[in-house]
């Protein structure tokens, strides 16, 4: 219990300081968000008027004072290009990009770690080697570029899934299955490449140990020794990497979602920042860092679960 309990004021510290420093960098980037939206032809008063009314006169430590407490009752403050809540635009933007990001978790889980298993296993044979140079092939080409080599392969010349646009799973569970497919795989590529290449070493380290000979002395076949044991004391550095995986995946999808014009937070959180919408912006990398940071401290709970010597010291 008190290692929940440390565990939880690290979490919440963490978001404190998180949300303090993205709301006094964007205080520091250049840009009038008045100036802009009432255009260069604006007149000073105009603009002193605007500024006025969207609260940017007043001071940055009170802002963000006003800012911190409406994200307890759920008020993220009002968009400034859009006019509107920034939680009502969120809540269209969301399901998009967390619909995307689950999907390109499960192939990553789904094919990397088989293949993991399957390249640990065939250690030194020509599926081994053949595997490990397309894996260090997919860690080095960044996946905006697998997008447009899966634009052009799947979609132009095989014409299976279409190359753009979002279908909400409301509408049809198929169609946004389509829609998504091909940016989930361009994101879980590097992703599939990384698990592999942790999972075979980290099996192969793990097979030298002696608890594995001991088992195949007590007559054990292989596979319940991979499963049963190798995979299982490999449980800790697999779900450190997986939870690495949804914190890449989250960052790969703001440049992916603008390769295949999907409406979500990443295509979003483009044009705030080049509007300077700074409400929206700083709620949108706020979203993010809470979820990592949630993210990471599963990842610190299930470490505990997983071997319950792991204890928090001081």
């Amino acid at each position: 219990m008190r290692y929940v309990l440390y565990k939880l004021a690290t979490f919440a510290a963490t978001i404190l300081l998180v949300s303090m420093i993205i709301f006094f960098v964007f205080q520091l980037l250049p840009g009038n968000p008045a100036h802009i939206i009432l255009g260069i032809e604006a007149e000073e008063a105009q603009i002193e008027q605007l500024e006025q009314q969207l609260g940017l006169d007043r001071p940055p430590v009170e802002r963000y004072i006003d800012w911190i407490s409406g994200l307890f009752q759920a008020d993220l403050g009002e968009s400034l290009k859009y006019r509107l809540p920034v939680s009502e635009i969120l809540i269209d933007r969301i399901p998009v990009t967390f619909s995307l990001t689950i999907l390109s978790l499960t192939l990553t889980i789904a094919i990397g770690i088989p293949l993991g298993i399957l390249i640990a296993r065939t250690e030194g044979k020509w599926i081994s080697v053949l595997l490990s140079v397309i894996t260090q092939l997919g860690i080095a080409i960044p996946s905006f570029w697998f997008g447009f080599i899966i634009i052009l392969v799947f979609g132009v010349i095989l014409n299976l899934f279409p190359t753009y646009g979002y279908v909400p799973w409301s509408e049809d569970f198929f169609g946004a299955l389509r829609s998504l497919f091909l940016p989930s795989l361009a994101i879980a590529i590097s992703n599939i490449a990384v698990i592999i290449r942790y999972l075979r070493n980290t099996i192969l380290d793990q097979s030298k140990m002696e608890y594995v000979r001991t088992a195949r002395c007590k007559g054990l076949t292989e596979r319940k020794i991979m499963y049963g044991h190798i995979l299982r004391n490999a449980l800790i550095p697999i779900i450190t990497i997986l939870g690495l995986t949804i914190a890449d995946t989250l960052g790969g999808s703001i440049i992916i979602e603008n390769v295949f014009a999907l409406p979500g937070l990443g295509n979003l959180l483009i044009q705030s920042i080049t509007s300077r919408d700074f409400p929206l912006v700083q709620s949108m990398v706020l979203y993010i860092a809470v979820l990592v940071i949630f993210i990471n401290f599963i990842v610190d709970l299930l470490y505990r679960v997983v071997d319950p010597r792991i204890r928090t010291k001081g």
